[in-house]
């Protein structure tokens, strides 16, 4: 008997440790179970909306020098990378053939002039005959017939056409001598504008055939330290915040791979209307203007550039990836769970196909700004705050509205298992 009370005892001993254990062992055993969240904090600073693309970086004008007339190039005076003024002489093309032109339409232009002066002798010579002629008509009618005075009449008249035409060939002459003379001065390639020459597509001893077209000899680009321009395309979606940041003057920054660690900046100088479909892609050019006083920037570089659109000064930001965080319904607290279901009606609008009329999608345009972000509660489950989104940049969004302050943790999605 006696043993069968202790085994009672042993029994009831065990029983109450048991019911005193339930229940710390059944918390603890939701707590290992509970699902734990990575969380980033809310932030206070400034937000940077920016629009990204690429472009190449071309000069502002870009000359190219031709020859007006063929020959071989018998001297060159200018090599890439050079720096030239105005006139200055960048090549000579074999000017003999244009020299022997030039002598040869002086000596007709001579000739021309000789014959003018041979015709005002003859001219003076038929005009004192004509005189001569009517003077003895008439002191004596019959001293000279009237074929004879019609004779000298006709040969003044007659006369004075060949000084018009001496006189007109002395114009063509001068005007072959004109183009001769031309033609020599075109041997000799001078530079049109200052600059620097970013190309040369001619050789020492090659011959140039103009009269077929007009050969290219140089390329000139002036004022390359003063200005550089970077054309990129702009997706049409983006247009709009391109034409409000070049209406406030926003700066537009950019990096090449020739230097990588430095920010370059520029301002957007012009967007143009010439729109580009590739693929139903519809882009628009955007001319970016920059400063390039140490000519860091070349011609044929690429940037990468960055469009700032937009500001916010000493914001409230959200990390972006809270945004993007969407939790187990399983996870969130029952009040909340509603906008999981709200998330979930929407996502099979989408995937029905249904189109929305313009008015609706520009009216749930501005609902995609009514955003919610999460925070963990003391019981583990989540709860859901709502908040007005602004502008953002690749980490922060800022937050125009809602109960959330700096510092504070949002879920950002699930922490990983330390077992």
């Amino acid at each position: 008997m006696r043993g069968f009370l202790k085994f009672l005892l042993v029994i009831g001993i065990l029983g109450g440790a048991c019911a005193a254990g339930w229940r710390p062992a059944l918390d603890w055993w939701a707590a290992r179970n509970r699902p734990k969240f990575d969380t980033l904090n809310v932030e206070r600073g400034d937000v940077v909306e920016v629009i990204n693309s690429t472009g190449a970086i071309e000069p502002v004008q870009s000359v190219h020098v031709g020859a007006f007339v063929s020959g071989p190039i018998v001297g060159l005076h200018a090599d890439f990378n050079e720096e030239v003024e105005e006139g200055d002489l960048l090549a000579e093309i074999d000017p003999r053939t244009y020299r022997a032109n030039v002598a040869r339409d002086q000596a007709v232009l001579a000739a021309r002039r000789a014959e003018l002066e041979r015709g005002d002798a003859r001219l003076q010579h038929s005009r004192r005959d004509e005189d001569r002629a009517m003077t003895l008509k008439e002191r004596n009618a019959s001293s000279i017939s009237d074929a004879d005075v019609d004779q000298a009449l006709f040969t003044r008249i007659a006369m004075e056409a060949e000084i018009v035409m001496a006189e007109a060939a002395i114009q063509q002459a001068a005007a072959n001598l004109d183009t001769s003379e031309a033609n020599l001065g075109y041997t000799k390639i001078l530079a049109p504008v200052s600059g620097i020459i970013i190309d040369r597509k001619v050789e020492l001893g090659q011959t140039l055939a103009a009269q077929f077209q007009t050969p290219e000899l140089f390329v000139i680009a002036p004022d390359m330290r003063r200005e550089m321009r970077i054309f990129a395309s702009v997706d049409e979606a983006d247009i709009g915040q391109i034409r409000r940041a070049q209406d406030s003057g926003q700066a537009v920054e950019f990096t090449v791979d020739a230097y990588p660690s430095e920010v370059f900046t520029g301002t957007i100088s012009q967007i143009r209307l010439s729109s580009t479909i590739a693929q139903n892609v519809v882009t628009y050019p955007v001319v970016i203007s920059t400063p390039n006083p140490d000519l860091k920037l070349l011609p044929g570089m690429t940037a990468e550039i960055s469009f700032q659109v937009d500001r916010r000064d000493d914001a409230v930001k959200v990390p972006n990836a809270a945004l993007r965080y969407y939790p187990l319904r399983d996870h969130v607290r029952e009040a909340d769970r509603g906008i999981l279901d709200g998330v979930a009606l929407e996502a099979d609008d989408e995937a029905r196909g249904e189109a929305p009329s313009a008015s609706a999608q520009a009216e749930a345009q501005q609902q995609r700004r009514q955003r919610h972000v999460w925070v963990v509660e003391a019981d583990g489950f989540l709860r859901a705050i709502a908040v007005t989104c602004g502008i953002g940049d690749h980490r922060f969004t800022e937050c125009v509205s809602g109960s959330v302050e700096p510092g504070q943790k949002l879920v950002v999605g699930l922490a990983p298992d330390d077992d």
